[in-house]
C-alpha cells in the first residue's frame, strides 16, 4: 500500500470518528491510527528511493545525450576530413561540415535541455508529493497530540 492510500485511510478514520459535541474533537481508535502511521514510516523510504531513481535516471539521460552528441560531432569531423582531401570541393565541404557541426551542437543542446527539464519535472512532482505527505503527517501528529488527555 502506498503512502497516499495510507494517508487517505488515516483521513477516513478521523472523518468517521465519533464527534464530541461543541468541542470540534473526534474520538478515534488509537491502535488503528498508530498502525497506519507505522505503515507510513515503512513506506516513506520507498518514496525516497523512487526520488533517488529519478535523479539517477536524469543523470543517465544526460550522459546518453552527451555520448550521442559526441558521436555526431565525431562523424561530422570525419566527414570534414574526407571532404578536405578533395581539393576542388574544399570550400563546399567546409561549409557543409560547419552546418553539420552546428546542427549536431543544436541537437545535443536540445537533448540535454529536454533531458534536464524532464528529470526536473519528475523531481519537482516527487518533491511536491513528499512535501504534501510531510504536511499531512505533521497535521495529523498535531491533531493526535491535541487529543491526549
Amino acid at each position: 500500500m502506498n503512502v497516499l492510500k495510507l494517508l487517505e485511510e488515516l483521513e477516513d478514520i478521523v472523518e468517521s470518528g465519533s464527534s464530541i459535541p461543541f468541542a470540534n474533537k473526534v474520538l478515534i481508535d488509537r491502535n488503528d491510527v498508530l498502525e497506519i502511521i507505522k505503515e507510513i514510516r515503512i513506506q516513506l523510504p520507498d518514496e525516497i528511493k523512487q526520488a533517488q531513481w529519478i535523479k539517477e535516471e536524469r543523470q543517465r539521460i544526460l550522459i546518453e545525450a552527451q555520448q550521442e552528441a559526441d558521436v555526431i560531432l565525431e562523424e561530422a569531423n570525419k566527414h570534414i576530413r574526407e571532404m578536405v582531401d578533395k581539393d576542388e570541393i574544399t570550400k563546399l565541404s567546409t561549409k557543409q561540415a560547419e552546418e553539420i557541426i552546428a546542427q549536431a551542437q543544436t541537437n545535443a543542446k536540445e537533448m540535454r535541455i529536454g533531458a534536464r527539464e524532464y528529470a526536473d519535472e519528475l523531481l519537482a512532482t516527487t518533491e511536491g508529493k513528499l512535501m504534501e505527505l510531510i504536511e499531512i503527517i505533521k497535521e495529523n501528529r498535531s491533531e493526535l497530540k491535541g487529543m491526549k488527555g
